[in-house]
């Protein structure tokens, strides 16, 4: 049991989403003053040409986005080979199939649970169906290992859901920064995903 906690950050470039945010030189700021799993999830074009750098300034898991490289596969191996875990992000119309070849070179997916880029998106409710099929097909291909997160409009209402429909990992932004006390919020989707039977 238990709760595993880690830091997620989003690399935004203003080229694959609207925003521009966070680089490798907050990472780095952060690595500094924390021990803790950090998870960078690029919305960026051409993801392939940061790896290096984000490696460098601490990141432990890439995630890309599957549109955002053209070269999917050979991307996801970089990853690994720089000594990251790789992941790939899935947007809410992406097509799930592509899993299948892919399963054994990721350590993570990641379904968006909103189109990328704004925080405070509402949830898109066929989400669970997508986190549900996913597993299905990573299970199928002997890809049991590779977790499943979800972003995007996750809150303490629909966290039992999802962890249910199969997902490992649950990445809540301002549903969870808008409500400090921060250690008394966390508790809260602690609470919410205690009893959830898989």
């Amino acid at each position: 049991g238990g709760v595993l906690v880690w830091a997620q950050f989003d690399v935004m470039d203003g080229l694959y989403v609207p925003k521009l945010t966070f680089g490798a030189r907050i990472i780095e700021a952060w690595r500094s003053r924390s021990d803790l799993f950090f998870d960078a999830h690029l919305m960026i074009e051409q993801p392939e040409s940061s790896l290096e750098v984000l490696r460098d300034a601490g990141a432990d898991m890439l995630v890309v986005h599957a549109e955002a490289t053209r070269h999917l596969q050979r991307t996801l191996t970089e990853i690994r080979r720089l000594g990251m875990q790789a992941g790939v992000a899935l947007n809410p119309a992406t097509q799930l199939a592509m899993l299948e070849w892919i399963g054994e070179d990721v350590d993570m997916v990641l379904i968006m649970g909103v189109n990328p880029g704004f925080s405070g998106q509402n949830f898109i409710p066929v989400t669970y169906e997508r986190v549900m099929r996913a597993r299905r097909i990573l299970d199928s291909h002997n890809a049991v290992s590779v977790k499943i997160q979800v972003d995007g409009g996750v809150t303490p209402a629909n966290a039992a859901r999802l962890v249910s429909s199969g997902a490992d990992v649950l990445v809540s932004g301002s549903s969870f920064f808008a409500h400090p006390p921060y250690a008394e919020r966390l508790a809260v989707f602690q609470k919410a995903v205690a009893d959830v039977q898989r």
